[in-house]
């Protein structure tokens, strides 16, 4: 069932893009357009994988992340009023632009499927989200379709870096890279992704309410319900990172459709453990167990010194790697690196994001993490022209800073 529904998804792809190219090498042609190799084939010396760590880095401060309040106590479809509001024109602006590169890519099908097949699934998704996603698509005007296109995309297009590490006084801090905008629309000219910074404006600071009172914090995109970077103060602090798998989101979103509705979504899930868990192990034991729409790392630090761990989640299987567990080219064991490959295997040569940063992590000690972490956060290509935003967190320390990245040439697309 499975194999028959990738290959369905696949054909429909090429069909689309049939439709708009008839002519098969028009169609390369254009498929080749959105691709980073178009420009940087021609411009080798904007590519630069990795030739040193940096040093030093000071988080730039021009521009001030907003932050917004999301109070739980509020019916569902008003939660997110204000924010939406305020980000409505960059929100549309984002959808707009994944559309004109969509159609490239596939021909105009593509979001028609969108706007006709994705409302039913938001009909299926759990009451309370559902309720915001529609209110969302009230607030912003956009399609409910567009909406929930956009708090699903997690399962489809996020290429991220997370890092936890354990400075000399046992004090955890968790760094995370989150790099989004793959393929969706290369600027040749500016040797930049579109959708990369249509989404930079939209970063925002939640503060998640109830009873008057903070349960955590969260770092998102404006319309984006789910969570991908958040911090429980006192507690644990956690991020998300893309697994790539053949049984992927596109397979598990599939099944959701015709019916087969025990698995999670994972920013969904990532919320719930965040809202309802007090506790480390908790929430370790929340994101191992549920079946899942997609694979997924889940990266995980606490308040003890041997609280920090990377699990991997297959969509129906775990396996969890704690801290002290080293890499074959790692040296110190205080420390976690997590990009888009399974630990156990070697990263691929087109995107070894993992070998510089541990190299670097290793060369830095940790006298001090933070600025560590910042350092290493901010080396190419762990910084990438894919990165939107650097988060470094600490629940023990109650610490939780954000700033909008950016990476001029000579910069690795990915």
């Amino acid at each position: 069932m499975k194999k028959m529904w990738i290959v369905l998804l696949l054909v429909q792809c090429y069909l689309a893009a049939s439709h708009k190219y008839p002519d098969p090498d028009a169609k390369i042609l254009s498929i080749k357009a959105t691709l980073p190799f178009a420009s940087a084939m021609t411009n080798p010396h904007n590519i630069t994988p990795f030739d040193h760590c940096e040093t030093n880095v000071t988080p730039p401060t021009v521009f001030k992340i907003p932050e917004y309040e999301i109070n739980l106590d509020l019916p569902a479809e008003d939660r997110w009023t204000k924010l939406v509001s305020d980000k409505r024109e960059k929100i549309i602006a984002l959808i707009e632009s994944i559309k004109q590169n969509c159609d490239q890519l596939f021909g105009k099908s593509l979001f028609w499927m969108v706007n006709e097949f994705l409302p039913l699934l938001t009909q299926t998704l759990p009451a309370e989200y559902r309720q915001e996603l529609l209110g969302i698509s009230s607030a912003t005007g956009l399609s409910v379709g567009e909406i929930t296109l956009f708090n699903v995309f997690y399962e489809f297009f996020s290429v991220c870096t997370s890092i936890v590490a354990k400075s000399e006084e046992g004090v955890l801090y968790h760094g995370r890279n989150l790099d989004f905008g793959l393929f969706l629309g290369w600027d040749p000219a500016n040797h930049t992704w579109l959708t990369t910074n249509l989404l930079k404006p939209l970063v925002v600071k939640l503060n998640f309410t109830q009873g008057n009172k903070t349960l955590y914090q969260s770092i998102s995109y404006a319309g984006h319900t789910g969570i991908l970077t958040a911090l429980k103060p006192g507690k644990f602090a956690l991020s998300i990172d893309e697994r790539f798998k053949l049984d992927g989101g596109y397979v598990g979103i599939v099944e959701w459709i015709l019916g087969m509705r025990n698995q999670q979504w994972i920013s969904f899930l990532t919320r719930e453990v965040m809202e309802k868990c007090t506790s480390y192990s908790c929430a370790q034991k929340e994101l191992a167990k549920p079946p899942l729409v997609a694979p997924v790392y889940f990266i995980l630090s606490g308040v003890s010194p041997s609280e920090g761990s990377i699990i991997t989640r297959g969509r129906n299987d775990f396996n969890i790697w704690p801290l002290g567990q080293k890499h074959k080219n790692q040296t110190g064991d205080w420390f976690l690196v997590q990009t888009n490959f399974d630990q156990w295997k070697k990263p691929p040569f087109y995107d070894d994001r993992r070998t510089p940063a541990i190299f670097c992590m290793d060369k830095e000690g940790n006298k001090d993490v933070p600025q560590a972490l910042q350092n290493v956060l901010s080396t190419r290509p762990v910084l990438n022209k894919l990165t939107t935003y650097t988060a470094i967190m600490s629940a023990e320390k109650n610490m939780f800073e954000v700033w909008i990245q950016s990476c001029p040439d000579p910069c690795w697309p990915w």
